[in-house]
């Protein structure tokens, strides 16, 4: 019996050595999770025991360190959950973030391997928004370009110096603008005391400058005119009659008038709907020129912020993934747009995933039915650009579990010896 129980403490220590092996293989290998055994005695009805068996070899899952790496297409989990990969066609999970993009704008893992999330709502249009929720899919970022777009609203917030006094003419400023397509070949004075430009954008994607002229008229009112390309729409024939001439009201308080709590100091409304012709070959253009936030106080005129929504068109540039998974295309346009969005799926019980080798893992029924959802949702890590996540073995700790298990390796071969010697000793009886 003393021979089974050595064997069987050999083979134990046999296995752990080669865990612990393996484990010190994989220390530099991203993503890799260490295992450790655990044994079990062997009883058979006995007084003394059978020996040892592996009752079983656990996966530890607990996080390793992350390193930044300053690539696009490095991605790390900070906290629970996989990445989702369809290889070969089955569905397996992995914490190595390693990713390229194929020719045809596939994501994939060194193996091959295509990254999963939610796609486009459309698959014929590029530019359609995220189709949230439902089942994942291998994401693929499109190569098309972005469209130009005409720019329809322009959001401006405006100091206007309420210390002018209107009535002296050394304070104004003077310019002279065309008329434009109205009445060609004419041309018109103005007086302002206060001038801004912003850049908007035609359905060809062709830039127009559109400058706005402040004139203060009386007291907490303003004359504003605005021009674009250095012209004003006027009506043909009579170029005095400006299209884009309108007010701006404020209270004694330097904001714009109210009414029912309602901003109606730009022109009765918090807008002017500007009628700006334009001859590229593109549509002419109606641009909302929003002016909510705009005061009027003692200080010198001056612009706060200014948006606008149109764009030229743009080639795709660049690639970037986002803490939330989200897949950004980034434009030469300065504009980005989603091409998807990478899920993760998290198990009741981790430990219970098969390994399969290349990193990856496959669902059990010890593991559970997988839990998709966006990461930093839930339970769910956080996605981390630029970053790797190291494997998670402590290299000091394993070398003295391999001392231990050397020295259990030679226990029990001393037992062997033994045993041998005590039954020569029996052979040798007369």
């Amino acid at each position: 019996m003393s021979f089974s129980q050595a064997l069987s403490g050999l083979n134990a220590a046999r296995n752990q050595l080669g865990v612990l092996g393996n484990n010190i293989a994989n220390s530099q290998t991203t993503g890799f999770k260490s295992s450790g055994v655990q044994f079990a005695d062997v009883y058979a009805n006995s007084k003394v025991g059978l020996g040892v068996q592996v009752s079983s070899i656990l996966q530890d899952f607990s996080g390793g360190n992350l390193e930044s790496t300053g690539r696009d297409m490095d991605l790390a989990i900070s906290g629970n959950g996989f990445f989702r990969f369809q290889q070969a066609g089955e569905v397996v999970y992995s914490r190595n973030g390693q990713l390229t993009m194929t020719p045809g704008g596939e994501l994939v893992n060194a193996q091959g391997a295509k990254i999963m999330g939610y796609g486009l709502q459309d698959s014929n249009d590029a530019f359609s928004s995220i189709a949230g929720g439902g089942q994942p899919v291998p994401i693929t970022v499109p190569a098309d370009d972005m469209a130009a777009s005409a720019t329809t609203q322009v959001n401006s917030v405006y100091n206007l110096d309420a210390s002018i006094d209107q009535t002296d003419p050394n304070l104004l400023k003077k310019t002279t603008l065309g008329t434009g397509l109205g009445a060609p070949n004419e041309t018109l004075d103005i007086n302002y005391h206060y001038s801004n430009s912003f850049i908007a954008y035609d359905s060809l994607g062709n830039a127009h400058n559109v400058n706005a002229y402040y004139e203060k008229v009386q007291d907490n009112e303003w004359k504003v005119r605005t021009s674009i390309d250095g012209e004003v729409n006027v009506n043909a024939g009579a170029p005095t009659k400006d299209l884009n001439v309108f007010t701006l009201n404020f209270d004694k308080n330097g904001q714009l008038v109210r009414t029912n709590g309602d901003i109606t100091g730009v022109n009765g409304s918090d807008r002017k709907t500007l009628d700006l012709p334009i001859d590229s070959g593109a549509e002419s253009m109606e641009v909302d020129f929003v002016l909510a936030g705009t005061t009027q106080f003692a200080n010198e005129s001056s612009v706060k912020s200014l948006t606008q929504n149109g764009y030229t068109a743009g080639a795709l540039v660049g690639v970037t993934i986002e803490d939330d998974g989200s897949v950004m295309r980034h434009f030469s346009n300065e504009q980005s747009r989603a091409a998807g969005q990478i899920v993760l799926a998290n198990f009741r019980n981790a430990e219970g995933l098969k390994p399969e080798g290349d990193n990856v893992w496959s669902a059990t029924a010890a593991s559970g039915q997988e839990l998709v959802g966006v990461a930093g949702t839930g339970l769910l890590g956080t996605i981390e650009g630029q970053a790797l996540e190291t494997s998670n073995v402590d290299m000091a700790d394993e070398l003295v579990s391999m001392i231990v298990a050397q020295r259990a390796y030679q226990a029990n071969s001393q037992t062997i010896k033994t045993q041998d010697e005590i039954l020569q000793t029996a052979i040798n009886l007369r």
